[in-house]
């Protein structure tokens, strides 16, 4: 495709929480760039993935799930998703179709509502996903299509499956064809605008996430304190032959929490939940770095962090508010 043909622009992933939208980000990018995790709220940041490809490039927006907002954190996430909307080329609007049954009359939960009210404002164009198909029979997503169908003019309909890579190849042709002939607005071979301090940082929030399951609530921030990248360039004889890993990376972070209750889980009996998680956590670093890594965890008590602007930007989300 000639430079005058070339298509190139920003599309945003918007929905509730936990419709798959940062499984979708990673499937399309072919990279883990956002965390997952099946507990709401787990993407508080927007996430930028870049995919060039021959018919054009796209920078696709992971945002946080829209949700009922309490307390500064909420309140900012949910704005951060509804401006990425806002400032993008295109809306790719994701909704599940888990939990369709025969017989049962579709209806659109207040949640997608209000998000479908904040699309007509905009009047961006915008694509339906229906994410999860493996998990209903097609012949029950008709109907869902056809009722959302009378709420919105939406540009295309596509039935995905993130997990499952079932239509990511079609998504990404769709998103293709509703973006403006622009040049290309990256490098070819960037990914993502995020840090890899951030990066690191979510991939310790994702294992507190995994590991504490429903004990711990979702008051915790990792804040990297520590990233000495002086010993990463490997030397004439250190790669490891069994990894794969070169040179050493040394991260010294901390895990922030609100109560002393809650730094009592993370830590655990006798340390072992910390350990567990930093464990994990740093297989999961090495895999992104692609180098030995340190990994030297603390936890400390901030109280009401999540509810005080101050607190927010201490924790690295200080744009808002």
């Amino acid at each position: 495709m000639g430079a005058a043909g070339h298509k190139s622009g920003f599309a945003a992933l918007l929905g509730r929480p936990n419709v798959g939208k940062s499984t979708l980000l990673n499937r399309l990018t072919g990279e883990k760039l956002a965390i997952v995790s099946p507990k709401p709220q787990t993407t508080r940041r927007r996430i930028l993935g870049v995919v060039t490809r021959y018919e054009g490039q796209v920078a696709f927006v992971d945002t946080p799930g829209v949700h009922q907002a309490k307390g500064a954190l909420n309140k900012m996430m949910v704005e951060q998703a509804l401006s990425a909307a806002d400032e993008c080329d295109l809306v790719l609007f994701v909704i599940e179709a888990e939990g369709q049954k025969e017989g049962r009359e579709v209806t659109i939960g207040e949640g997608n509502r209000f998000i479908l009210s904040r699309l007509k404002a905009s009047g961006k164009p915008t694509l339906l996903l229906i994410n999860k198909i493996d998990t209903v029979k097609r012949v029950l997503l008709l109907p869902l299509i056809d009722r959302y169908r009378t709420e919105f003019p939406f540009a295309e309909v596509l039935p995905v499956s993130a997990r499952e890579s079932l239509g990511i190849d079609e998504l990404w042709q769709a998103v293709v064809r509703h973006m403006p002939e622009a040049p290309p607005m990256y490098d070819a071979d960037m990914l993502t605008d995020q840090a890899e301090r951030t990066l690191v940082e979510e991939l310790v929030r994702e294992q507190i996430l995994r590991h504490c399951r429903q004990e711990l609530p979702y008051s915790t921030a990792v804040v990297v304190d520590v990233f000495d990248e002086s010993e990463r360039e490997p030397q004439k004889g250190k790669t490891n032959k069994k990894s794969g890993l070169q040179g050493l990376v040394r991260i010294g972070a901390h895990i922030f929490v609100e109560r002393e209750s809650q730094k009592a889980i993370v830590v655990g009996r006798r340390g072992q939940m910390l350990k567990t998680i930093g464990t994990d956590a740093r297989k999961a670093i090495e895999r992104l770095l692609r180098a030995n890594v340190y990994l030297a965890l603390q936890v400390k008590v901030e109280p009401r962090w999540s509810e005080r602007h101050e607190a927010l930007r201490k924790m690295g989300y200080g744009q808002e508010g």
